[in-house]
């Protein structure tokens, strides 16, 4: 386990690195650093710009090459948006260090967690709330899956798709109060009453009499949540989705 000066040191060495790289031209702080909201299981999460003129993967492959051999990393892996690459590294100390490597036209804040540590930021457009309508969509789909995975005694995947209901039903509750939906990273700020509707969602055994209980416990909130959206839709999706639960 890391330390929180361990942590520290480690962030001021990699923007450190980011200074006196000529192809990189800018570095912030993102994550709950930028907000002063850290705690002792944070972990690092760094943005860098890069020079119009720079290789990107050459970048990231002396990045990487330092966190393996200077840093204690033992894997990595990237998520993309446009063209901007997040590089997630695993430390062995169990540390996460996020670092982003965006094109100097991509680097700026897509948040409120976003504090520039030199170089220039540019307006970014900010990320897209997901549409309640979409995600009542995605909801009645797990649904339906759900009670076909049940009836084929396929049970992990009943799991699965009862799981996906509630997951579905927790991000518009997330939307409906104003907290953070991502990654359930706002569930902990919804009011106890909105959180204890969704707990008999939970499936506790993969029997098929407690899958049908869970999956009937998911569609009520499902349907719930809809209804605060759509009153009507609610009422039209009312009948197909208990009439799935009846298997």
């Amino acid at each position: 386990m890391y330390t929180v000066a361990e942590r520290c040191r480690l962030r001021d060495l990699l923007v450190e690195a980011a200074r006196s790289d000529a192809r990189v031209t800018g570095a912030a702080l993102t994550g709950s650093a930028a907000v002063g909201g850290e705690d002792e299981w944070s972990d690092i999460d760094l943005a860098l710009g890069l020079a119009a003129d720079a290789d990107q993967d050459a970048v990231l492959a002396d990045f990487t090459a330092l966190m393996y051999a200077e840093h204690g990393a033992v894997h990595h892996t990237d998520v993309w948006s446009r063209r901007t690459v997040y590089r997630v590294f695993l430390l062995a100390s169990t540390l996460q260090v996020d670092i982003a490597f965006a094109p100097a036209a991509e680097f700026g804040a897509l948040g409120p967690t976003f504090r520039l540590l030199f170089g220039e930021a540019v307006e970014q457009p900010a990320w897209g709330t997901p549409a309640p309508v979409d995600l009542i969509g995605m909801g009645w789909l797990y649904a339906l899956h759900a009670r076909s995975s049940i009836v084929r005694g396929k049970v992990w995947q009943a799991e699965y798709m009862i799981s996906g209901v509630r997951d579905h039903v927790l991000i518009l509750a997330c939307l409906r109060h104003g907290v953070p939906h991502s990654q359930g990273r706002g569930l902990h700020l919804l009011p106890t009453a909105t959180t204890a509707a969704v707990e008999p969602t939970l499936v506790r055994s993969l029997d098929t009499a407690e899958l049908l209980r869970a999956f009937r416990a998911s569609v009520d909130v499902l349907l719930a949540e809809t209804s605060l959206v759509d009153a009507d839709l609610a009422v039209r999706l009312g009948p197909p989705l208990r009439a799935l639960t009846t298997v």
